[in-house]
C-alpha cells in the first residue's frame, strides 16, 4: 500500500478488507479531523468523543462507501453531522484556560524562539476567540474551508446549504475575523 494511492482508492481497498488502507487513511486525516472537531465544539472531551464516533461511523459504513465525492468531504460530513447533533443536545463551553492548553499541545511548534512563540501563541489565541464569537454556521463553514481545504460545493454538500449561502457565510466569517484582528 503506497503513499501514491488516493484517499478514495484507500477507502475502497479498506471496504474490501485491507486494514493497512484504513491505517493510512487514519494517519492522513486524523489531525485535520480532530482540529475541525475541537474548533467546532471548543471542548476537548466532546472533540475526543466525536473523533472516535466519526471513525466508528466510517468503519460501520465502509461497505456502503462510494467514491462519488472526495473522501475528505465524506469524512467531514460524518463529523459535521455529529457536531450538529451535539449542538442540538447541548451547548458546550470551554474555559479560556482549557482552550489555551489544548491549542498549545495541538498547534505549538516545538522549537522556536520564546518571543516568536509568544507572538504566534497570541495570534492563535486571538483566532480562537474570533472563531468562538462566530455563529455556528459561519464557524463551521470557515473551519471546513480552512481546516478541511474544501471548496464551496463540498461545504454546501456537507452543511446542506446552497453555494451562495456558503459564500455568504464565509464572507461574513472572514469579515468578523478581520474586524477582531483590527482591534
Amino acid at each position: 500500500m503506497g503513499a501514491d494511492k488516493t484517499d478514495e482508492d484507500l477507502m475502497l481497498a479498506y471496504a474490501g478488507g485491507d486494514l493497512l488502507a484504513f491505517e493510512m487513511l487514519y494517519r492522513r486525516h486524523r489531525s485535520t479531523l480532530y482540529r475541525f472537531l475541537f474548533r467546532s465544539l471548543r471542548h476537548r472531551a466532546d472533540a475526543d468523543e466525536l473523533f472516535q464516533e466519526t471513525w466508528s461511523r466510517l468503519i460501520a459504513a465502509r461497505e456502503r462507501y462510494r467514491a462519488d465525492a472526495k473522501f475528505t468531504t465524506w469524512l467531514l460530513q460524518i463529523a459535521h453531522n455529529l457536531v450538529v447533533d451535539r449542538f442540538r443536545r447541548q451547548r458546550p463551553q470551554a474555559s479560556p484556560e482549557e482552550t489555551d492548553a489544548i491549542l498549545r499541545t495541538l498547534d505549538a511548534p516545538e522549537s522556536e524562539q520564546p518571543d516568536r512563540a509568544l507572538s504566534e501563541f497570541e495570534q492563535r489565541r486571538r483566532l480562537q476567540l474570533a472563531l468562538e464569537e462566530l455563529p455556528d454556521d459561519q464557524r463551521i463553514a470557515f473551519l471546513l474551508r480552512i481546516e478541511g481545504g474544501l471548496g464551496l460545493d463540498e461545504i454546501g454538500e456537507i452543511t446542506g446549504a446552497g453555494r451562495e449561502t456558503v459564500k455568504s457565510r464565509l464572507r461574513y466569517a472572514l469579515a468578523r475575523i478581520r474586524a477582531r484582528f483590527a482591534t
